[in-house]
């Protein structure tokens, strides 16, 4: 039974080789893989396979060199060949992108002010129209009620608001 627990945890050891290979791990997993290397000969012969690995992928990749610099004014040099080819097309006014592109430049802070203000100044045209609309009744919409008449018998209903009962 114990062998059975300890298959998923040096499993889990081993994955983490290459990255205590390379010293990326926390200290703590630093410390469960260097007991397991201690205790399991096996596991320290793949670790030192992992090691080899990366010294070997590092000797590769600084033998490769940088590219010369011939080669990088020619790539300059084609990307500036491309850009005069291709006419910039003038994009029709674009209202959605110049608001977004806008919006994206503001800090959150500045965006959360300048929220806040928009808030605000829709309370108080709120009240400014609620205000207006209860001093001058003239400006209130008014309805004439008219006479309902019901699907089934076809006879005149009185709205509940008429006054002429």
């Amino acid at each position: 039974m114990n062998a059975i627990s300890k298959e998923p945890e040096r499993h889990e050891i081993e994955a983490l080789l290459p990255w205590h290979a390379a010293g990326t791990l926390s200290r703590r997993d630093a410390d469960r893989v260097e007991q397991a290397l201690a205790g399991d000969r096996e596991l320290a012969r793949r670790y030192d396979l992992v090691r080899e690995e990366l010294a070997e992928t590092i000797h590769l990749n600084e033998t490769l060199g940088a590219p010369s610099a011939r080669a990088m004014e020619k790539l300059f040099a084609a990307i500036d060949a491309e850009e005069a080819r291709a006419p910039r097309r003038q994009r029709p006014f674009d209202l959605g992108s110049r608001v977004s592109e806008f919006l994206s430049k503001l800090t959150p802070r500045a965006l959360a002010w300048s929220a806040t203000a928009a808030v605000a100044a829709i309370l108080v045209q709120a009240a400014v129209i609620a205000t207006v609309m209860a001093l001058l009744p003239s400006c209130a919409l008014r309805l004439k009620p008219r006479r309902m008449t019901s699907p089934i018998s076809l006879a005149p209903i009185r709205p509940p608001w008429s006054r002429d009962r």
